[in-house]
């Protein structure tokens, strides 16, 4: 093997050895041992799906004369676009934080810090004797979801076995719905008890909790030691020892002679692609991080407008019109949707991995676009046929859950080389916020100045764009390890 890495560095500035070194195809590996390493990180998408869910009911709670429980309830609609949208700020500052951070503390440290944010946010803002330091409460959990949402698909990544990587990251966006589905239930549940708002904030801190002695818990990623080492920030051998006892634990093997031969080949890749120089900004935009920068932002920006806050927006309406007895209680339309949306991400989850990344996102896309021109067409032609908005809606959740929702998280944690990774997957993230900011915040003008229906047919137009993107752009990374798709890169 030393020989093997000392011919890889001759030849490392040869132009014309392009040839990737392929990993071992089957890596070993037991269930059992997979699960807690995924099962803490995605904590941190469940926290944040909560959040979305609980505070559609918190803000009902928070500004009702009757259940507020306060004196400060009668909030003016900026105040309450603070409440609401307090942790998205948050989570844009948390993307801008871990862009600097990342990778000096690593993907593990980087999510206990994310719970600690978590859990002091949710604390504050249950407890908050005044709006300023609920507001300050939102903030702090907002960075948490920033810090979660960075490092959680990294570590995912990192540490799961190639066969099983697409599974595991696309299961974390089902934990992020099945968040908002357990926030939309505590909402149902608590919207009419005296200071709901508070138990519904206060109910995830055992949770912060878990994730944070969790993470604790578990090893570091072999890879981001491995890299630490190469370039020279820790002694090669101490941390190939400790990588090699950190795989051993994540794949559940008795003997480090089982996997030491795989932390050779990770350690011989790592320095076949030059990984021995630390980072710096401008490369982010140069070669294949720049390629990388590209497929990861183009997803999720593409994920964000094609409207997928602004037809959610719509959900109540819709349902209403088509003369649903429950329409009318916006949390139970909530639930409904909710349910929905997590049985499609679970059909993802339990393909991605067989069908592949890129048939799942252009079958997913295609249905987006036409469920959207169904919904123009019913705010333009057809305003007396609510069934197709109805269809309309349901289908675009429906395709948003097999597509964007799972698949745009699962290419952003694969496609980036390691030594920029966390840099890249921090720019993907703060896109991905920044996008949901700008829909959520322009939706509302657009509608006034064009019209719902034209508004609608805008969306279905630009996601005929992404359809033309992911074809043209986005490669298949289905059973690849982390460092074949870099080298194809």
């Amino acid at each position: 093997m030393a020989d093997d890495k000392g011919i890889q560095h001759e030849h490392g500035g040869d132009c014309e050895s392009t040839a990737p070194l392929l990993l071992a195809p089957h890596e070993p590996y037991r269930i059992s041992a997979a699960i807690f390493p995924f099962l803490f990180p995605a904590l941190g998408g469940l926290l944040y799906g909560y959040d979305i869910g609980a505070t559609s009911g918190a803000t009902i709670s928070l500004k009702s004369s009757t259940f507020s429980g306060t004196t400060w309830y009668n909030l003016s609609s900026l105040q309450t676009g603070l409440v609401v949208s307090g942790s998205l700020y948050g989570a844009l500052i948390g993307s801008i934080l871990a862009f600097n951070i990342a990778d000096f503390l690593g993907r593990r440290r980087e999510l206990i810090l994310s719970s600690v944010s978590y859990l002091i946010g949710a604390l504050l803002t249950a407890v908050a004797p005044n709006f300023p330091i609920m507001v300050v409460g939102r903030f702090l959990y907002g960075i948490g979801i920033g810090l979660a949402m960075h490092a959680a698909p990294m570590y995912i990544a990192e540490t799961a076995p190639s066969q099983i990587r697409g599974m595991l990251i696309s299961l974390k966006e089902f934990f992020i719905v099945l968040g908002m589905l357990l926030g939309y239930i505590a909402g149902s549940l608590l919207v009419e008890v005296v200071s709901g708002w508070r138990y519904m904030y206060a109910t995830s801190t055992p949770l912060c909790l878990i994730m944070g002695l969790g993470m604790c818990w578990l090893p570091s990623s072999p890879r981001w030691l491995l890299l630490c080492a190469i370039q020279g920030k820790g002694n090669l051998m101490e941390s190939k020892e400790n990588a090699t006892r950190c795989l051993c634990r994540l794949r559940g093997q008795a003997s480090p002679d089982l996997v030491s031969g795989q932390v050779n080949l990770i350690l011989d890749e790592l320095a076949y692609i030059d990984q021995d120089r630390q980072a710096g900004f401008s490369e982010i935009f140069q070669g294949k991080c720049l390629k990388a920068m590209i497929i990861g932002c183009g997803l999720v920006f593409f994920q964000q407008v094609t409207g997928q806050p602004s037809v959610l927006y719509y959900a109540a309406t819709i349902l209403q019109s088509a003369g649903f007895s429950g329409a009318s209680d916006a949390t139970r339309v909530s639930v409904l949707l909710g349910l929905l949306k997590l049985i499609m991400t679970g059909v993802a989850v339990l393909v991605v991995d067989k069908l592949g990344r890129r048939p799942l996102l252009i079958g997913g896309v295609s249905g987006i676009a036409v469920s959207l021109f169904l919904l123009s067409s019913y705010y333009t032609l057809l305003k007396d046929a609510p069934y197709v908005a109805v269809i309309a809606l349901l289908l675009y959740v429906g395709c948003y859950q097999l597509s964007f929702g799972p698949i745009g998280w699962l290419m952003i944690s694969e496609v980036f080389p390691l030594r920029l990774r966390g840099r890249g997957l921090s720019i993907a993230v703060l896109v991905n916020f920044a996008s949901n900011a700008l829909v959520t915040f322009a939706f509302s003008p657009l509608e006034d100045l064009i019209g719902t229906g034209i508004l609608f047919s805008g969306f279905g137009v630009i996601a005929l764009a992404s359809l033309v993107f992911i074809f043209c752009i986005v490669p298949e990374t289905k059973g690849l390890t982390l460092e074949e798709i870099e080298a194809s890169l």
